[in-house]
């Protein structure tokens, strides 16, 4: 083809499948830029705020798509500012592809403006990362780096000096030295030997009490998972990035597991006599069974996650659904329902003392029942961010997902700041689906403010206008001030903790978009009603009450004695914070309490 360097470049991502980039411009990427301009929309470019976001973005656009995710920042600052988002997408284990700027290659190490040794400081989030020196080299760098992201759910990062994107385009020749590189991959079917298989049927034939765990990697499995736990009589438990591999609305399943997690999670786990883990990293030990109670099988189409969260008899190297449906056959219906039936009834329990819980008062609004409200009115096919911090226990527990709904967060890296850059990249996916963001004022103040402006910018060209970041405005890091108080046994550092109050749904009418107040309990459900209805995206603030404590179902008296501990040291907010405690877990740790 004729064009520069950058033309080819378009044109060769386009022939791979990209269709969108989220990105930051400057003059290290000018000439990728220029060539983006010529192709004449074939590929649309979307301007961020922030580098970090743009990365963010293309996370999100793996993971509610399927697709590979791309994002582009100059060098220097803006591809320095990509590192974030990118180790959001390998922690998760989605692929991206970053591309990047450099400084002129005639001035390459001479300590030259913005000229780092972005090989070297991508090498550790990447897969793939080369810098470009010549024209010819192009050609094989973007189809081994897409090849590689996509092949292992990993990161690539394509490195341009900007004087080498401006020359003419040069195929390689036909001569020693060239790689004659070319298009396509699709991703084959694996699952494990039949073997193998077999010996994993009969640890799970063998249990009469099975607990099943989903993670992200079952997500494409929803029909198989749901065959395998009623062939087995299991209960089913999801981490986190699993949420919506199954409804909550299925008896037998007991919602997300760990700290975020339920009560019948824990219950399950801690009396099953059989594991079986399908596509999840959940990482933390203690909400597992103890090593010896359970025989555990598990599957994973990563073989470096198998077996390091809890010690497999059987570790299945594949694809969740594929090796399901060959696991299906070789498995006994299991004809006692009552293994079963003590998880529904623990479930049933369970959903009635969260809305006790979301229906507390409050000082002015519980947070509990901000989501608790949203659960019914949330539309069909919906998808939904929640960023860290205590709106993602809310999140986690109270928000009932229903079959065609989609959700999702920062699981590996729990970053702060990925809600809203999630919602707009899930929205730019899926412009015809309703999308909701939910994230603490802390995250709002730190990076999602400004992207506010970029759904500002694009959101008239979305088929439903319906797009909405709900705002937990506490004033407080409200995760780590509790994290304080129950894990260290430390009063809360006001200094570190104490946000100031901003009007984040006057801050969304100023540039064009709606903004809801609201800092009632009976008038929560009314305002989600209105945010749904709004023929634009809309911030809808709700003034929540820092003292309701985003704490494990599962207190040990370690952790009461520990919160007490902090009280006695002088919290500032002592006498509200043992209220709010008290009216929602600590009676579960009470003397003559049995649980």
């Amino acid at each position: 083809m004729s064009g520069t360097v950058g033309d080819f470049f378009v044109e060769r991502l386009h022939a791979w499948g990209v269709r969108r980039i989220y990105g930051y411009p400057g003059d290290g990427i000018n000439g990728v830029l220029g060539a983006l301009n010529r192709a004449k929309g074939k590929i649309e470019f979307i301007q961020v705020r922030h580098e970090e976001m743009a990365a963010f973005m293309a996370a999100a656009h793996a993971k509610f798509t399927g697709e590979i995710g791309v994002c582009l920042s100059t060098g220097g600052p803006g591809a320095s500012h990509l590192i974030t988002g990118l180790y959001d997408a390998k922690m998760d284990h989605v692929p991206v592809l970053a591309i990047t700027g450099q400084a002129a290659r005639t001035s390459r190490g001479a300590h030259y403006q913005q000229e780092l040794n972005l090989d070297r400081m991508f090498a550790d989030v990447a897969d793939y990362v080369q810098e470009a020196s010549v024209p010819s080299q192009l050609r094989h760098m973007v189809d081994r780096g897409m090849r590689t992201a996509i092949a292992n759910n990993g990161i690539a990062v394509l490195i341009l000096p900007n004087d080498l994107q401006e020359l003419p385009w040069e195929d390689p020749p036909h001569s020693h030295g060239s790689v004659m590189s070319g298009i396509g991959y699709t991703k084959p079917r694996v699952v494990a030997y039949d073997e193998d298989l077999r010996r994993a049927a009969d640890v799970l034939n063998a249990g009469s009490k099975v607990a099943i765990l989903v993670g992200a990697g079952a997500l494409g499995a929803s029909a198989e998972v749901t065959a395998v736990a009623a062939r087995l009589g299991a209960g089913v438990a999801k981490a986190l990035l699993g949420k919506a591999v199954l409804p909550d609305d299925l008896r037998w399943v007991t919602g997300s597991i760990g700290i975020l997690g339920t009560e019948p999670s824990y219950d399950m786990m801690m009396h099953c006599d059989t594991l079986l883990m399908i596509g999840t990293g959940f990482p933390y030990a203690e909400f597992l069974p103890k090593e010896g109670q359970a025989r555990a099988v598990q599957i994973d189409i990563d073989p470096s996650m198998l077996s390091i969260r809890y010690p497999a008899e059987v570790n299945l190297h594949g694809d969740a659904a594929e090796t399901l449906r060959a696991l299906l056959p070789l498995l006994q219906q299991n004809g006692d329902a009552s293994w079963r039936e003590r998880i529904a009834g623990n479930m049933e329990k369970w959903w009635k003392t969260l809305e006790e819980r979301a229906m507390q008062p409050a000082n002015p609004v519980n947070p509990q029942r901000v989501v608790w409200e949203l659960s019914p009115r949330l539309p069909d096919r919906a998808i939904v961010s929640s960023d860290s911090g205590s709106c993602a226990n809310w999140f986690a527990r109270d928000l009932r997902i229903r079959e065609g709904q989609m959700c999702s967060l920062s699981g590996g890296l729990a970053s702060m700041g990925a809600a809203v850059p999630y919602a707009i990249a899930a929205k730019f996916a899926h412009p015809d689906r309703p999308v909701i963001a939910l994230v603490g004022d802390g995250a709002m103040q730190m990076n999602n403010m400004a992207e506010l402006i970029t759904v500002s910018k694009y959101w008239q060209r979305w088929a439903d206008p319906r797009w909405i970041v709900c705002v937990f405005n506490n004033q407080d890091l409200n995760q780590v001030t509790w994290e304080q108080r129950v894990m260290e046994g430390d009063p809360k550092f006001a200094a570190s903790q104490d946000l100031p109050d901003v009007p984040y749904h006057r801050f969304a009418e100023l540039i064009g978009l709606k903004g809801i107040f609201c800092d009632r309990a009976d008038g929560v459900a009314a305002a989600w009603e209105e945010a749904l209805a709004a023929d634009r995206p809309v911030v809808l603030e709700f003034k929540t009450d820092p003292e309701v404590p985003p704490l494990p179902s599962h207190i040990t008296f370690k952790d009461a004695k520990n919160l007490m501990s902090s009280m006695l040291q002088g919290d500032p907010d002592r006498a509200k914070s043992l209220i709010g405690a008290a009216r929602q877990v600590l009676s579960a740790i009470l003397p003559g309490n049995k649980k």
